[in-house]
């Protein structure tokens, strides 16, 4: 019987490359994708860096900085200026947001059922988010006019008396409120009408046989299917809400006889963002502009997460 040897295996020897051999080996794949990153560190972590050492200093912009400290965020907690002006914030957010939320939803229902011109409904929806803030704010400006607006036209063609929207604090308030509502609610039901063709057509049909109508429909079954959807919406506008801008500068220099940037009689109109850039630019107070926009940021923060948390509640 004859015996087979069996050969060992060769085993290869270790390679010698080190991780730098690797790198360059590589190198024009990360040379490739560099420029996002030279990019992003240029104009996006170094200002951010920037901004909370200067925040931390006295600064006009031209001479030589001075060391602050605490004192500038100690100054912002007791500044009524920045207080007022997140009141304001909060006010315009929650006036603009859940209209525009529920009339975002209530669009996309209507678009998902649509059978025809689909695509030119979308596009009209859609079309008052890339149209300029600054044009919108001054169409808006021209339509809650006191004496030669739209609205008031209306309004005593009813037998209501007008209202000075531009010049009062609730006035200036809901007609921000409306500019922002008008400029995403397209948006918004774009979103939402993705998360509706996401829902499976069969548990509409095991609705219908369990008699349910159109109302328990959407409550029991659209509803809950379009949580993520909702969720992603309302932190969306949480962040792009309390940080209006242009619509309150707009609006409130080309309609008020105060301070271009004095958000309107009695600072009604005086967001967050106003504020900030009223003190760094208009003052310029660069230290205690950068503290204000740290101040911004802990408040969007906490909205953002406070709203995660009920609409995650809600779910469960």
């Amino acid at each position: 019987m004859a015996v087979i040897e069996q050969t060992p295996p060769i085993v290869a020897p270790p390679s010698t490359a080190g991780p730098k051999k690797g790198w360059r080996k590589y190198w024009h794949l990360y040379a490739a994708i560099s420029p996002f990153y030279l990019i992003f560190l240029g104009f996006g972590l170094f200002p951010v860096g920037f901004s909370l050492y200067l925040s931390f200093h006295r600064w006009d912009g031209l001479g030589s900085m001075e060391w602050a400290g605490l004192s500038q965020y100690q100054y912002l907690l007791s500044d009524s200026d920045f207080w007022n002006s997140i009141g304001n914030t909060i006010i315009i957010w929650a006036l603009a947001t859940f209209p525009m939320i529920f009339l975002a939803m209530v669009t996309a229902v209507m678009l998902n059922s649509a059978v025809r011109f689909k695509n030119i409904y979308r596009f009209a929806y859609f079309l008052p988010n890339v149209t300029s803030v600054v044009a919108i704010a001054i169409v808006f400006g021209s339509i809650f006019s006191t004496n030669f607006g739209m609205v008031n036209a209306v309004l005593e063609a009813v037998g209501i008396d007008q209202v000075a929207w531009l010049n009062t604090p609730w006035g200036i308030k809901v007609t921000i409120a409306a500019l922002m509502t008008w400029q995403w609610t397209g948006y918004n039901a774009i979103i939402f009408l993705a998360g509706l063709q996401t829902v499976p057509s069969e548990l509409y049909e095991a609705a219908r046989m369990d008699g349910a109508g159109p109302v328990q429909t959407f409550f029991r079954v659209t509803l809950p299917l379009l949580r993520p959807t909702l969720l992603f919406v309302l932190v969306v506008s949480t962040v792009t809400g309390l940080q209006s801008f242009s619509e309150p500068q707009v609006l409130l220099q080309t309609s008020s006889n105060d301070s271009t940037f004095a958000g309107g009689p009695g600072h009604s109109g005086q967001t967050m963002v106003l504020y900030f850039f009223q003190q760094t630019f208009d003052n310029n107070d660069f230290g205690y502009g950068a503290a204000v926009a740290w101040g911004i940021f802990l408040v969007v923060v906490i909205f953002s997460i406070i709203n995660w948390r009920l609409v995650q509640r809600r779910g469960d």
